[in-house]
């Protein structure tokens, strides 16, 4: 089992910003591949603590984590937030986060050479909807998307501006002295490489357009709106570059009887007057098909009853929700003369005035009971 962010980084969930950035930096100092050279142990801690920091910095993926733990960053093996169970290599990373290292390690390029850093390339992002079944269920979907790759015949050369490098280094006098500074090449940016040769389909980066089908696994429990990301399955950037990622926004189908609530459905059942009175089995839809329920004798229009782990999974993997199924007892329209005669005899009985037990809950109180 992953271990979780916070302890990663020795942090609490109240951390801001700042003291998330400064535990990072002590973490990525301390397992620096420079400081710990042929180390695997530090180098997985490395990985881990650049993970955690990537989802934690970042507000909308911070909050993901916090509600679903690391199921929020993981579809069958692709995360959509994290690293996607360790599939970003040690490039990546100084790619991303080099900046935090500031001159400790060479300008934070990798290996403390301050070499080319490898360019990610732009990621996509596409909506998949699903019906209430997939979402219970879990499915794998297969989408074609439209992504930039390199084209077969391209070749790149090493850019003249940086050398290689990925970088320019700047000298500027100030009244302390001489100071340093490196910033990403303008040239290449920071691929450290350059169009050599390029076929005449390809654009003026060596790029074409390539419809390619992605196979996305979407786990059990997803919510509308969630995003999913498939590593490496956006566009490929120019050079010795890394392709972007692709960004799945879960669009949730209307289910035409249940309503979802969270991890619970609820089930609106009408019965008529005289099946209220006399009490009646029902088959009801459920997400996974029929189910069948015993109404007794006498059943009240509100009354709620409860269907346990038949709603939605957690995606979280703790169980699943319930179906309620809220009873409403139809009261007829239009009668006929000898029905209507029926109740005129019995608008007096004494079975027909109305006469609540103590233990009938309030509507209101079937609310708070529905939310607790």
């Amino acid at each position: 089992m992953k271990k979780d962010f916070y302890e990663i980084l020795g942090i609490t969930k109240s951390a801001d910003a700042a003291e998330i950035k400064k535990a990072y930096r002590k973490k990525a100092l301390e397992f620096h591949p420079d400081k710990n050279p042929g180390n695997a142990a530090a180098e997985e801690n490395f990985k881990a603590a650049a993970e955690a920091y990537e989802v934690l910095s970042d507000p909308q993926k911070k909050a993901q984590f916090d509600r679903f733990g690391h199921q929020a960053f993981e579809n069958g093996g692709s995360g959509h937030g994290g690293f996607s169970g360790g599939g970003m290599n040690m490039e990546d990373i100084f790619s991303q986060f080099g900046d935090i290292f500031g001159n400790s390690f060479g300008g934070g390029g990798f290996g403390g050479g301050g070499g080319n850093r490898r360019v990610k390339g732009s990621n996509l992002r596409i909506k998949v909807k699903l019906t209430l079944e997939e979402i219970a269920n879990g499915v794998e979907k297969k989408v074609k998307v439209k992504r930039k790759v390199q084209a077969k015949g391209v070749t790149y050369k090493t850019c003249s501006t940086c050398n290689g490098q990925g970088q320019v280094m700047r000298v500027t006098n100030t009244i302390l002295g001489r100071m340093q500074s490196a910033s990403t090449c303008p040239t290449c940016g920071g691929s450290g490489q350059i169009l050599d040769r390029k076929p005449s389909e390809a654009d003026s980066q060596g790029m074409i357009l390539e419809d390619e089908t992605v196979s996305i696994k979407i786990p059990a429990g997803v919510v509308d709106g969630m995003q999913l990301k498939v590593s490496n399955k956006g566009n490929d950037a120019p050079g010795n570059s890394v392709p972007g990622d692709l960004i799945v926004a879960i669009e949730e189908i209307e289910h035409e009887f249940l309503k979802r609530e969270g991890e619970n459905l609820h089930y609106d059942l009408y019965i008529s007057f005289a099946e209220a009175v006399l009490g009646i089995s029902k088959d009801i839809s459920a997400i996974n098909g029929k189910v069948r329920i015993k109404l007794d004798e006498g059943i009240q229009s509100g009354k709620i009853l409860r269907l346990k782990g038949k709603g939605i999974p957690s995606i979280n993997g703790y169980g699943s929700g319930d179906l309620l199924v809220h009873v409403n007892v139809w009261t007829p329209k239009t009668l006929n003369k000898t029905q209507k005669q029926f109740f005129e005899q019995n608008i007096e009985d004494e079975n027909f005035i109305p006469n609540p037990e103590k233990s009938d809950k309030s509507f209101f109180e079937k609310v708070k009971d529905m939310f607790s």
